[in-house]
């Protein structure tokens, strides 16, 4: 394949990556979130009660990731930590009223931000690209 294109093709991902990531921090910070910390909710949304290893293998992160945006998000009052019943060693994370309010407003941000990004894009065109991106992905698996 041509040189030429391949870089343009990596450049192209480089500044999607970057200006969506920025983009949706500054839409996430109206809500006191950073990017993120909004799909560890949405993991406790489903089901909260679980503990920060659980969270970890959810996230694809490194325990002190999830520990730094638990303790964040506990210090704003989202999600609370409480030890469990059966094992006092284990910590459970649960939400808070305030976080399950979060929800609804994040889901808003998360459909503002695809809107953006696919507003040009035809319906026939973005099943082209979920394949071609599905398919990037597994290529870096």
């Amino acid at each position: 394949m041509n040189h030429k294109v391949d870089c343009d093709i990596r450049q192209s991902l480089d500044k999607i990556s970057f200006q969506m990531r920025r983009d949706y921090n500054e839409s996430l910070r109206e809500l006191n979130l950073y990017v993120g910390q909004d799909n560890l909710l949405s993991r406790l949304w489903l089901g909260d009660g679980i503990t920060q290893m659980q969270l970890c293998e959810h996230l694809k992160c490194e325990p002190p990731t999830v520990t730094n945006m638990v303790k964040s998000l506990a210090q704003n009052g989202f999600i609370y930590r409480k030890r469990d019943e059966q094992d006092a060693r284990v910590m459970r994370i649960y939400l808070t009223d305030k976080g399950k309010e979060l929800e609804k407003p994040v889901e808003f941000k998360w459909k503002q931000q695809q809107e953006k990004l696919l507003h040009s894009i035809l319906p026939e065109e973005r099943l082209i690209l979920r394949d071609l991106m599905k398919r990037l992905e597994r290529n870096l698996e």
